[in-house]
């Protein structure tokens, strides 16, 4: 099978995010298998779901990681031209929910495999496959808990998440939570006798635009755009009629932080507003939603100059948006980002990646082998 092969089977898996993954897991744990890799299919604490890690060469040496996830994001927008999970080839573009993120980083890497089993390689390849990416990094910090059973430390991950084929050292991290006010409804001609959930979320609302805007004064890392930490109100909702108290009202909000911020603290403020509403005999509800943190991998580092060398370009300081990066950073392990494809083109209808592109990532995955093998 060539990389194109793999990919048409990859996206044919509808694993949206939050759904089993066993028919995925499984097929790519067979296809390794077959090609003489050392695989293990990590179920999560949810049971349904699974990491998948696979190791071609020794596992007791220090080599690299392959890092990537099999979770999509859904593909329910009308706008699509074709069948989101029926990859559709035109010239150059290949369309299908997941071909950039990441399927078609997963697609390379497995294309390689036959090539890196066939080196005699005296530093290992590991592939790690996560679940769950795409609702806040939940799977992967399993997988990483079960690394030092697994292998040797590594020298480095590989987080192919879409960059252009252009290594990026660094990301922001990033907190999400939903607040949850349950108050007193009643009919609206008598508001002293109930308690107004949307009336009492407007005070967190105004805490959380009151610390947006006194995040934009700093701390900053120019790196970033915008160089600082950041905060939104992203979902709002409650009531049922303009003439109904309404009793509940809830808020998703979340939080992106530069490197040395915790981006958990960002959300403190705002969940002290909440909480104080109990006084007035409002209930609240605090509900972390996901959380990884930020990625700061230093410019002198040897996993950022073996990049440098691999795609021939000097690795980015930073981009805007999250991967699972960071949580292998904060595991101790260097880690950095670099795979096909445009981050512009994922989570949106008529996703694609192009051939050249998954060429590309195939040909330096092979380079790398070349570099741990006799």
């Amino acid at each position: 099978m060539d990389v194109f092969d793999i990919l048409d089977r990859l996206v044919a898996f509808p694993s949206v995010a939050g759904k089993p993954n066993g028919d995925i897991a499984g097929w790519i744990g067979a296809y390794l298998a077959e090609h003489g890799a050392k695989v293990a299919v990590l179920p999560g604490p949810e049971g349904d779901r699974s990491n998948l890690f696979a190791t071609i060469g020794p596992a007791d040496v220090s080599g690299y990681i392959l890092s990537g996830h099999m979770d999509v994001v859904p593909a329910g927008e009308p706008q699509w031209s074709s069948a989101p999970f029926t990859l559709r080839r035109q010239g150059e573009r290949l369309y299908g929910r997941g071909a950039t993120d990441m399927k078609g980083f997963l697609a390379a890497a497995l294309a390689a495999v036959p090539h890196l089993a066939g080196l005699h390689l005296v530093r290992p390849i590991h592939l790690a496959f996560s679940y769950d990416e795409e609702v806040g990094c939940r799977g992967v910090p399993h997988l990483i808990a079960r690394l030092p059973e697994l292998c040797a430390k590594p020298l480095g991950v590989i987080v192919g998440e879409p960059s252009g084929m252009r290594a990026v050292r660094g990301h922001k991290g990033k907190a999400a939570a939903c607040v949850t006010i349950n108050g007193r409804s009643g009919h609206s001609s008598r508001p002293d006798l109930g308690l107004n959930a949307i009336h009492a979320m407007a005070d967190v609302l105004s805490a959380t635009v009151g610390e947006a805007e006194r995040l934009t004064h700093g701390p900053f890392d120019p790196a970033f755009e915008p160089a600082y930490s950041s905060l939104q109100a992203g979902v709002v909702a409650g009531g049922q009629s303009v003439n109904i108290i309404p009793a509940t009202c809830a808020l998703d909000l979340e939080a992106r932080a530069i490197p040395g911020v915790d981006p958990a603290s960002l959300l403190a403020p705002i969940k002290a507003q909440a909480e104080a509403l109990e006084a007035e005999g409002f209930q609240v509800e605090w509900t972390p939603v996901s959380a990884y943190p930020a990625l700061s991998l230093p410019q002198d580092a040897p996993l950022a100059a073996l990049l440098s060398d691999l795609t021939g370009e000097t690795p980015l300081a930073a981009v805007s948006y999250g991967t699972e990066a960071g949580l292998y950073q904060a595991a101790g392990l260097d880690a950095i980002i670099c795979g096909p494809g445009d981050i512009g083109r994922a989570h949106k209808p008529d996703e694609y990646i192009l051939a050249g592109e998954l060429a590309a990532c195939q040909r330096m995955i092979e380079v790398l082998g070349a570099r741990c093998a006799a």
